[in-house]
């Protein structure tokens, strides 16, 4: 792919999150305060992660707080491709595409609005479905593709992008196409149960430590330490990232959105500095 490839696709990437971000506000704006008594009735369980786990004990569960969390991270996932667009227009970073790939998937968190308007207006379940799998494919789209940008790094043919591209939607696609998805049964960071939960988390854990060894290994084979503080800020926005997409209580948006925010400058800033003068 080209650069100015690239930056077409930059530019693509800005109007679609734009436009994700008009939907949120249309939908929040629709929500209202009717979804708090719809939700309540309900009596959804918590969500069950490590952070989740810690702060669960301190705060209570909070719905504004995961409307909140949502909000960041459609917003930060429509400023991040501008300032990536803007910085690396004329540079020439391979990993910096599949860095852009990962922050538009976060703009797809908006669809977990999908589940306060599902039981506010009761329409089809259907829909609530299609739009948790579109939800799980972006999910998983933008965690391989930081492997992808890993991989990158440590030596894959530039020349293979659409390949790559491909091959993650293809990998994509399988996973999230035969997973069972209970519409009737949710947590409070408005996530609908699906199966296999224990297995999808042990492939993020897998494609996460695959990631980092892929940096590390490229901080080796080509003498930069800059690759390795690369894979420290991709440790620090995957762990904010986590924290938005699952923890119900007002801890989330805070310290996710700003580990989210560091992570994806220092790996950016760092990636930056390694191609700025090739």
């Amino acid at each position: 792919m080209t650069l100015s490839e690239r930056n077409v696709f930059f530019k693509v990437g800005i109007v679609f999150c734009a436009i994700l971000t008009l939907l949120m506000l249309a939908v929040i704006f629709t929500i209202g305060l009717d979804f708090v008594p719809a939700l309540e009735d309900d009596e959804p369980r918590r969500p069950v992660n490590l952070f989740q786990n810690i702060t669960g004990y301190i705060f209570a569960g909070n719905f504004f707080a995961v409307h909140i969390s949502i909000i960041l991270l459609v917003l930060f996932s429509l400023i991040a491709i501008i300032l990536i667009h803007y910085f690396f227009e004329r540079t020439s970073a391979p990993e910096i595409l599949y860095i852009a790939i990962f922050a538009i998937s976060l703009s797809f968190e908006v669809l977990r609005l999908v589940l306060p308007l599902h039981l506010i207006h009761n329409f089809p379940s259907f829909y609530a479905r299609v739009a948790f799998r579109i939800l799980l494919f972006a999910r998983f789209f933008g965690i391989f593709s930081l492997f992808a940008a890993s991989v990158n790094a440590a030596g894959l043919d530039v020349q293979k992008v659409r390949h790559v591209i491909f091959a993650i939607i293809i990998t994509s696609l399988i996973i999230t196409l035969g997973v069972p998805i209970d519409v009737l049964n949710w947590d409070t960071s408005f996530n609908m149960v699906n199966g296999f939960s224990s297995m999808f988390r042990l492939i993020e854990i897998a494609v996460f430590i695959s990631t980092m060894i892929s940096f590390f290994i490229a901080a080796k084979i080509r003498d930069s330490k800059e690759y390795t503080f690369v894979a420290i800020g991709i440790i620090f926005a995957f762990i904010g990232r986590n924290i938005l997409l699952g923890t119900d209580n007002w801890s989330a948006p805070f310290m996710g959105i700003i580990l989210l925010s560091f992570g994806t400058w220092f790996l950016c800033s760092k990636l930056h500095k390694i191609h700025l003068w090739l």
